[in-house]
């Protein structure tokens, strides 16, 4: 893909569209270059991408990564981060990111936190200190980080709570939005609001009318895949989605289930992050063309010889065989673990490649199906034509 630097970030050019769903093809541009959607990006919480370096990330194919504002100010602190430059020069990353405002972090810290209506206050689980983190905040650190794209600070409410529970939260991220899209930012720095209402689709709805109305780069659907059931995730992101502008990106926050995936871009969703295809990784998984986890660790690939993936064209498919790749993950070997991370990101480029393809060729929906229906299917995806 060739970045036109010329072109303003912000600008989100739709380049197709499926006839049968809501699935669209898109290419955002940034103040680091652009990309093209439905994109996946891999998780750097801390700054790094578990088991890869940053050149081989572009050699799969990656243009965007997503970084942690809660992490990355607790440590190394986004002072010494601005002294190096910015957070690109800082991880050696000369494309998009995508810092996420640490509210879901903040949030997540039950017994370590106090809510005020500015935000909230908060120990470090690391050393104990006190810590305030709201949307004035959360907005300042990601100005220091200079990432392309910033998230708004809201409040993520857990699953499962209360109705009632669930409207304040609605009306916190909403307040804190509009104090958000007032901050200053970094030079071409884009913002998104994001949807939260837990499982009340009517909250949902509400919370993404009112976002709509603000002047927002893009918009994510937030709080899902917090621990409700599967079934309760695609309802979520079609109320939020059905009531955010077309003409803006739309973004899934935590979601990196393929069939998850899929049916979310069916409903027109153009972003996902998830620590997924790493973390299955560390623990010894790689992902096949179903997205099924193989567990590498088993006696069964003992004296196999075979690449992980037969069609796989991967660093690691390439040039060692499963057997290989069991021996270092059972004697504790780094390599081990680094490739089933390589080997898994690619699979996850390559689907969306796939998918990409697909919505301009106008054959989504065959895609979508194989990926639906599990019965019958072969480990032979759907191929587009190059």
């Amino acid at each position: 893909m060739t970045d036109d630097l010329t072109t303003s970030p912000g600008t989100f050019a739709l380049l197709g569209k499926d006839p049968g769903s809501m699935a669209r093809r898109g290419r955002l541009h940034t103040a680091h270059g652009s990309f093209e959607t439905p994109v996946f990006m891999p998780v750097g919480t801390q700054g790094s991408v578990k088991g890869m370096t940053p050149h081989e990330l572009q050699d799969i194919g990656y243009h965007i990564l997503l970084g942690n504002t809660y992490h990355l100010h607790d440590r190394p602190g986004v002072d010494l981060i601005e002294e190096a430059g910015g957070l690109h020069k800082f991880i050696g990353w000369d494309r998009s990111i995508l810092t996420d405002s640490g509210g879901f972090q903040v949030f997540s810290l039950t017994n370590l936190r106090k809510m005020t209506e500015k935000g909230v206050e908060f120990r470090s689980p690391v050393d104990g200190n006190k810590h305030f983190l709201g949307p004035v905040e959360a907005m300042a650190i990601q100005r220091g980080l200079g990432s392309d794209i910033a998230m708004v600070f809201d409040e993520c409410p857990p699953y499962p709570c209360s109705r009632e529970y669930a409207c304040q939260a609605v009306d916190r991220t909403l307040a804190w939005a509009a104090l958000c899209a007032q901050q200053p930012r970094a030079p071409g720095q884009l913002v998104f609001g994001i949807v939260q209402g837990g499982v009340h689709e009517d909250l949902r709805a509400a919370c993404a009318t009112a976002l709509a109305a603000m002047p927002f780069d893009g918009y994510a659907v937030g709080g899902v895949s917090v621990g409700e059931p599967g079934q309760m995730i695609l309802p979520g992101v079609e109320a939020g989605v059905a009531h955010l502008p077309w003409d803006r990106p739309r973004y899934l926050m935590g979601v990196g289930v393929l069939e998850q995936m899929v049916e979310s871009i069916a409903r027109g969703i153009d972003m996902f992050d998830c620590v997924y295809p790493t973390r299955v990784a560390r623990n010894g998984n790689a992902i096949d063309r179903l997205g099924r986890r193989v567990p590498l660790r088993n006696a069964g690939f003992k004296r196999d010889w075979r690449p992980i993936d037969e069609r796989c064209e991967c660093y690691a498919c390439r040039h060692f065989s499963r057997a290989y790749i069991r021996h270092l993950l059972n004697v504790n070997e780094l390599l081990g673990i680094r490739l089933l991370t390589i080997h898994n990101l690619t699979l996850y480029a390559e689907w969306f490649e796939t998918i990409r393809k697909a919505i301009e060729q106008g054959t989504f929906e065959t895609v979508r199906q194989f990926f639906r229906n599990p019965e019958g299917r072969t480990a032979s995806a759907p191929v587009c034509e190059e």
